[in-house]
Parts: structure tokens; sequence; C-alpha cells
């Protein structure tokens, strides 16, 4: 398929995704970029926004294995990953698949469960493999992993470790519809079911081959110098205490990629760092005391930072 044929498909995806997840457009196009850039989702916002609905609308659109955990503090390592069973006919101890034996893998409040269970999928979303008693298994490709949690309740939660955050490749609020949508949504839900509307619009194999696609789309030095800067402002910035890892450098510039591709071009320009940016920093950056005291947001610093570096100038025309 020619590079405009599958910028179509993807725009299908959202278009169908829509029909379940009213008035978060955005979102919903910053999930699809992660998901083309091969990375991690973390949902981040209160209950009842809509963050389930839109990891099931993208596993249905995209025709892909999905399974979902709800975390809790009960849930065992063994429940994600699998474990070992000794079968008595054969004498032989046979693997059971876990719960990430899938395509997306919903982990639903990731962080009300214990931190061993938290880094059981350490490996499995850095590698797309598991290990149990010393044999590996793949999980079935593509593989993703949205996980949601509630930043504001505290009571028996426990924080993911960064070496975990850092692997979410975005981090996405989605926030509360305006008045206008969440009328669409009553209406919605009164007349029937949105999710049994959403049509099949490319499999995982697609999925696979967008993905190459995106890995294509060009990047000017002068943009990778832009990244540079602005990773090198996260972390001599004087309010941030841990500034963005080199995972989430890298990050940036595979979600620019799948931002341009998204509309319409094979070349990134600096809108597309600047779009993405915040997705990809919000979560990894932590603030310093003096920030907490004058209770400066991270968001507040993000834009300073994006603000304070200076933008290269890149001709369009380019391929």
């Amino acid at each position: 398929m020619e590079r405009t044929v599958h910028n179509r498909k993807a725009l299908q995806v959202i278009a169908e995704v829509k029909k379940a997840v009213i008035g978060k457009d955005m979102a919903v196009m910053k999930v699809l970029t992660a998901i083309l850039a091969g990375g991690h989702i973390l949902l981040e916002d209160i209950p009842g926004v809509g963050k389930t609905t839109m990891a099931v609308a993208f596993s249905k659109a995209m025709a892909l294995h999905q399974n979902r955990v709800q975390f809790t503090p009960d849930v065992l390592p063994a429940d994600i990953v699998g474990f070992s069973m000794y079968n008595k006919e054969s004498g032989k101890f046979v693997y059971q698949q876990g719960a990430v034996m899938c395509n997306l893998f919903l982990a639903d409040e990731i962080n009300r469960t214990s931190p061993k269970t938290q880094s059981a999928l350490l490996e499995v979303m850095e590698e797309g493999k598991v290990t149990v008693e010393g044999i590996q298994m793949k999980v079935p490709e593509p593989f993703i992993v949205i996980a949601t949690q509630n930043p504001f309740g505290s009571v028996g939660t426990q924080l993911l470790p960064e070496s975990q955050v850092d692997r979410f490749m975005v981090c996405i609020h989605m926030g509360y519809p305006d008045i206008k949508h969440e009328i669409e949504m009553v209406k919605g839900k009164a007349c029937r079911d949105s999710m049994s509307d959403i049509q099949k619009i490319m499999t995982g194999k697609e999925l696979l081959e967008l993905r190459r696609v995106v890995e294509d789309v060009f990047i000017h030095d002068a943009i990778y110098d832009y990244i540079a800067r602005l990773v090198k402002a996260t972390r001599n910035h004087d309010l941030i205490e841990l500034g963005l890892s080199p995972r989430g450098t890298i990050s940036i510039a595979a979600m620019a990629k799948a931002y341009a591709f998204l509309n319409s071009r094979n070349y990134v320009l600096p809108e597309d760092i600047q779009s993405v940016f915040s997705d990809v920093a919000l979560h990894r950056i932590r603030m310093n005391a003096k920030a907490r005291i004058h209770k400066i947001t991270v968001e507040a610093v993000l834009n300073q930072v994006l603000e304070d570096t200076p933008r290269p100038t890149i001709r369009r025309n380019f391929n």
C-alpha cells in the first residue's frame, strides 16, 4: 500500500474510535500516535472520563486480541505473565499463559496493585517477552500496553517506580467533556450502544506495516538538535530535580514521526515536536522542593521550556 493509503486507514481508525469516545479528539489522536510509534500509553485521569472505553475501542477498530486486568492488591505477578503447572500425564511442567499474552493489554488502575506485580510488566513492556522459571516466551505482535490510573485517589495506591513510568511512551490526560459533548454522550447512551458500531479498519499485521512506514518518516538534523536542546533544558532547569531520560529523547523523535504521518507528511517539522513534547515529558519529570513549595506545575515548566528553546527554521517542501 502507498503512504496515502496507510494514512487514510489510520485516520479511519480515529473516526471509528470517536464513535465511542466523544469530544476527546486530540486524546484519541495522541493515543494512536503512540501506538504507531510503537510505544505504550499511560492514561492518567479521574474515573469515568472514558479511559477504558478508549482502550477497548482501539482494540476493536484494529482487530487486536485484548485482555483486561483490573489491578487490585491481590493480583499476583503470575496472573500477569503466567506460570508453570505440573502435568501428571506428560511428567513435565507446562506453561499457562498470563494476561499479557495478547495484542493489547489493558491494565486498569495499575497503581492499585503491589510493586511486585507492577514490576512484572517491566520486561514485557521493554522487550516483548516474559520469563517464567528461566524460560522465555515472546508475546504476540503487535503488543501494546494501555494502563490507567487515578492521580487523585491516594488510598490503597502504590506509585509506579521511575523505571516503569519511563517505559510508557506518553502520559495522556483526557479531562472532562464540554457541555455539548456531554449531552451527546447522554443521548448516545440512551439510544444505542456506540461500542457496537465500531468497525474493524485494520488488522494487527497492517498495524505493523504502518509502523514500518512511520519509521521511514524523515527527521532533519536540525530537528534532532532541537530535540536534544529541549531535553537538555529539562535536565538543567532550576525547578526540575529529574529531567528527561535518553528513552524519553528517543520517544519524542518516534512520536514526532507518527504525528507527522497522521498529518499527511513524510517529514517532521518543529510543530510536531512541540505537539508531542509534553505528552512524552509529563510523567518523566520530577519537580524539586522549590517548585513544590511555590506550587509550580510540571505543565507550566514544560511550556516554559518550549517557549525558551529556539526553534529551527525548516522548509516544508523537502523530502
